[in-house]
């Protein structure tokens, strides 16, 4: 699975304000697909997953739950 993550204003922003990360991923995979795979490669809880589909890509908006803020996957992963 290809999950890349974005790091644009507006997805720090939601980083932030939301507690939500905002990746790229390969158009073929389902919600259930990305939650299981999110989950397990950073052991936390995925509250809800939003899909959007533009110019042939698909971006998946991970809420987490809120004992796991999303500012530490973002620092790990560098986005911050």
């Amino acid at each position: 699975m290809l999950l890349k993550p974005i790091t644009t204003e507006k997805a720090v922003k939601l980083i932030d304000l939301e507690n939500t990360l905002l990746f790229e991923t390969d158009r073929n995979l389902t919600k259930t697909e990305i939650k299981k795979e999110i989950e397990k490669l950073f052991a936390i809880k995925v509250e809800k997953i939003r899909t959007l589909i533009r110019q042939n890509k698909k971006f998946v908006y991970v809420k987490l739950k809120k004992e796991n803020p999303a500012i530490d996957v973002a620092t790990k992963l560098g986005m911050i």
